[in-house]
């Protein structure tokens, strides 16, 4: 699935994401989009101390969780360039794609990039290497860790490829994210990446 210069899905037109848009412009608020939601609406990971969520919106493929909007990412995400201040994703992207399917972990991570407004960040908690459920859950099709964040970085390919092992995917991957935050806690990887280049 997939293919240089294709397209996979069309401009949203949804009711609330044209709302939230003209909601953004008139009061310059931040926006926040929480992908996978589940039944959860807690902000998890912060690079302040602010745990709430002040301007939401939510996605989940799931039709049971009240989402605000229901898609699947793989899909496509259903807005508009430039939404979004931040995007959340907990425990979610290793449900997406397979190990080894490097089409799908960029198609995903593009979505994500197309949807943040310059300067915004997403915010992930994955499984690490040392949980128990990283493989053991039949939905988890996928591991990322820190290093794997790295391919999404135009500055870690300009240093380590030729140096060490890391695969050239320039080809590919046109967008630009910095690992700006990390940590381990319990079994989980918790990271935030910003998208690249920054607003001037």
């Amino acid at each position: 699935m997939g293919g240089e210069g294709q397209s996979l899905w069309e401009p949203a037109t949804d009711s609330r994401v044209l709302a939230c848009e003209v909601q953004r412009e008139e009061q310059e608020r931040v926006i926040d989009l929480l992908i996978g939601c589940g039944n959860s609406r807690k902000k998890r990971v912060a690079l302040n101390d602010d745990l709430e969520f002040h301007d939401l919106v939510t996605l989940d493929i799931d039709p049971d969780c009240g989402a605000d909007v229901r898609a699947d990412i793989a899909v496509g995400l259903p807005f508009r360039s430039g939404s979004f201040d931040s995007v959340h994703a907990y425990d979610v992207l290793e449900h997406l794609g397979t190990q080894g399917d490097y089409w799908a972990f960029f198609r995903d991570f593009a979505e994500i990039y197309r949807v943040l407004k310059p300067g915004g960040t997403v915010h992930g908690i994955t499984p690490n290497w040392h949980s128990p459920w990283l493989w053991n859950d039949p939905g988890h099709t996928r591991s990322i860790g820190f290093e794997t964040l790295a391919f999404l970085d135009q500055q870690a390919y300009r240093e380590q490829v030729g140096v060490t092992a890391m695969t050239d995917y320039r080809w590919l991957w046109k967008g630009d994210f910095r690992l700006i935050a990390r940590k381990i806690e319990n079994e989980s990887n918790i990271w935030v990446l910003q998208k690249h280049p920054l607003p001037i």
